[in-house]
């Protein structure tokens, strides 16, 4: 037993171990600590349940991905909620680890499907050899068993993220706290980015959102957001209400 779930996997890699823990609707992936890696509601798998997950999913909103790019699969609950929100979008995942892809597969539902594809490399590496403006959203959630990969704070990986965006691109960070309103990181992101926005989970987690663009900002009873809703039901509204510019 793992707390008041039930450990149904467990392996090991190189990098250490992975764990899928049931509970009674919910599966859990976690990297054998107390941060849970990815969490699904099993009747829903496409159906993101971490408040910071379902944060991340908000540039849907003003955008119509063609193509997203996921950084740090997980359980892959980013790419299948974008891959069951945009029947036409291609998502490309890249994840560090075999043995984290193979368990999303087996237990996470994660999708067999011509539109996503997934790369197993380190998220830099990946990065620097993606196309130029060859994806419209990049959503990055690099994490170890217990902190965010130093990667994702590092001035080169905003420079690689803003070349792999289009004109209208939106980058969207889980990053382990909010950055230094005046410091170096959001002097980078405003480089490359027109908008920076921000979001606080009440797990705190904080979620960056940078737009390569301008666009205009949307009232709550917008009907773009009861047209999400029926689509992928995460209280968008609510998940809105709590979005601030940095």
């Amino acid at each position: 037993m793992f707390g008041k779930g039930d450990i149904i996997h467990h392996t090991r890699d190189a990098l250490g171990s992975i764990l899928v823990i049931d509970y009674r609707k919910h599966r859990v992936l976690t990297f054998n600590s107390a941060f849970e890696q990815s969490k699904i509601d099993r009747r829903y798998p496409y159906l993101p349940v971490h408040e910071y997950n379902r944060a991340m999913m908000l540039p849907a909103v003003f955008a119509n991905p063609r193509h997203v790019t996921v950084l740090g699969l997980g359980g892959g609950v980013m790419a299948s909620a974008f891959h069951h929100l945009y029947p036409h979008c291609r998502i490309h995942a890249v994840e560090l680890r075999q043995a984290v892809l193979d368990t999303a597969r087996a237990f996470f539902d994660l999708p067999d499907s011509e539109r996503l594809t997934v790369t197993i490399a380190d998220a830099r590496d990946a990065l620097a050899t993606l196309p130029p403006a060859g994806t419209d959203m990049i959503l990055a959630d690099l994490y170890t068993a217990d902190r965010m990969s130093p990667a994702q704070a590092q001035r080169q990986f905003v420079d690689d993220c803003a070349r792999a965006l289009g004109s209208d691109g939106w980058l969207v960070l889980n990053y382990h706290r909010a950055p230094d309103p005046e410091g170096p990181y959001l002097r980078q992101l405003k480089q490359h980015f027109r908008v920076v926005l921000m979001f606080r989970s009440k797990s705190n987690n904080t979620v960056i959102y940078a737009s390569k663009t301008h666009f205009e900002s949307i009232a709550s009873r917008d009907p773009v957001l009861a047209d999400l809703e029926q689509r992928l039901p995460i209280d968008w509204r609510r998940l809105m209400g709590k979005v601030s510019r940095l």
